[in-house]
Formats: structure tokens, sequence, C-alpha cells
């Protein structure tokens, strides 16, 4: 049956409002999300390329992006092999803050008495100076890759321990009521309940915790770092200063801030997988 020439009109205005309506929703988020970032950036880059050129300062005392560029270009194979290195350490020292973390929140968890006496110890460890505790770590593991993961797990430990507690113990009482009507034991309370239910907590802490892990492997790296093609980005960074390269120590900054802000992109990613079909943080509006 062939149409009329209304209702092809018809349909063919409601096909265009159609591309309209799903048009729309994609300029708004480009405009709320994306198109004032990317202004700032344009124009950060642009008076930070303008003002040593302006007030005529050395490349040594700061740098415009394209000595960064340069200097990261030309020494690319150096940069990138620091890169990799400190990619391991964090990603170790991250692991190991999020598994003992974990672990010991649990344990603090299941018990009053223990979570009283343990717990202060963990807020003195982590108000304790990393520089001042660096040289303690490197005489007891030694000079090197130990040492390192070391300090990037003492830095990335507290976040975790902290908001998994908190998650611990902020369940509903209710929820916690009904377990106790069905006589459930206080592990299955644990794992069943208080567990999943501080799920949105461990993965704030998570996300803490592996910004800073990097920031930890990069200080262990001043201190404890190693040379002969085996330093990351912070032996990097001490040996630039040392011959006044400070194009190249911006390009390891740089490269460091681009490594947390990957690292907090894919912990958001699994957070968002595991809670968006149920809890509100990461549900789709």
């Amino acid at each position: 049956m062939s149409m009329t020439p209304a209702e092809a009109a018809g349909n063919h205005v409601t096909a265009k409002a159609e591309k309209v309506k799903k048009t729309k929703p994609v300029r708004e988020t480009f405009k709320q999300y994306i198109l004032g970032p990317v202004i700032a950036f344009v124009l950060f880059i642009a008076l930070w390329q303008a003002v040593p050129a302006l007030l005529g300062m050395p490349h040594y005392i700061l740098p415009k992006p394209t000595d960064v560029i340069s200097a990261a270009v030309s020494d690319g194979a150096l940069l990138w092999e620091a890169v990799q290195i400190t990619v391991f350490e964090s990603v170790i020292g991250f692991l190991l803050s999020a598994v003992i973390g974990i672990a010991v929140s649990i344990l603090l968890a299941s018990s009053k008495i223990i979570e009283r006496s343990i717990y202060p110890y963990a807020i003195i460890l982590q108000t304790l100076p990393v520089v001042a505790v660096a040289p303690i770590v490197v005489i007891w593991f030694g000079a090197g890759f130990n040492a390192i993961v070391v300090v990037s797990f003492l830095i990335g430990f507290f976040p975790v321990i902290s908001n998994t507690l908190m998650g611990l113990n902020s369940v509903d009482r209710e929820k916690d009521d009904l377990f106790s009507l069905y006589n459930a034991s206080k592990w299955q309370k644990m794992w069943k309940l208080r567990l999943p239910s501080a799920m949105p907590f461990i993965m704030a802490g998570l996300k803490i915790s592996c910004t800073l892990s990097i920031v930890g492997a990069i200080v262990g790296e001043y201190v404890a770092g190693v040379g002969g093609g085996e330093g990351g980005l912070g032996y990097a960074i001490t040996v630039s200063a040392i011959q006044v390269n400070t194009a190249f120590i911006f390009a390891c900054a740089i490269a460091g801030a681009l490594l947390g802000i990957t690292f907090y992109l894919l912990i958001s990613l699994l957070s968002n997988k595991i809670l968006g079909s149920w809890h509100e943080s990461a549900m789709k509006k």
C-alpha cells in the first residue's frame, strides 16, 4: 500500500525531529564537559609559550612547551624506559596497598577491640614524613626495586584502609537486623552484607591510592633509585636536575601526571563496571 504525499511528508518530519533529538544531547555534552576544558588548556599553553618569550627568561629557568616537547622527543627512548619502570613499580605498590589494605580493614572491622588497638598505628604510619621514612626503607630493603615498591605501598596504603573500614562500619541497620533475624554468623554478615555494602567506599579508596602509588614510586626513586638503565621517572628527574635540563624535568613531570590520570581512569572504569548496575554513584542518569 503506497503512502500519500501527506503521510510521506509527515514521516520525513518525524525522522528529522528524531535526528535533531539525538544530536542535541551530544552537543550539550560537548558544551558542558569538553568545550570548557579544551579552551582552558589552549589558553594555558598559549600563555605558557608567550610568558618566557616576552620576559626573556632562559630555557633552563622556565622552558616553553615547544622546548618540553623537543626534549621529550630527543630523549624519547630514555623517557619511555623510565615511564615503563615507574609504571611497573607503581602497579606492584598499588596492588599491595589494595590487597593488604582491604584485608587489614576486614580484620579491624571484625572486632572493635582489634580496631581500637591497631587503627591508631595506621594513622601514625600515615603521618610520618615519607622523606624521613624512605632512608630507613632503603637500609632495610636495599636500594632499588624493593625499597621503591615499599615506599609506594606505604603512601597508597592508608586511603584504602581508611575508606574500606568506613564502608564496613556503615552498613544499613535494618539490613543488619534482618541478617541477625536469620541467625547469620559474624563472618556471613561480613562476606554477604558488610563487604558488598562497602564496595563504593572501597572503590573510592582505590581511586585515591592508585594516584598516590605513582607519587610514592617517584619519591622512592629519588631516594632509592638506581641508574644504569634501571631508573624510573624519579631517577631521571634527579639526573636532569644535576644537568640543569629543565625541559626534560618538565617532560618527566608531565609523564607522571599522565600516568596518574590513566591509573585513575582505569580504576574509575572498574568502579563503574562493579557499581553501575546497583549503586547511585555509578548509575547512568
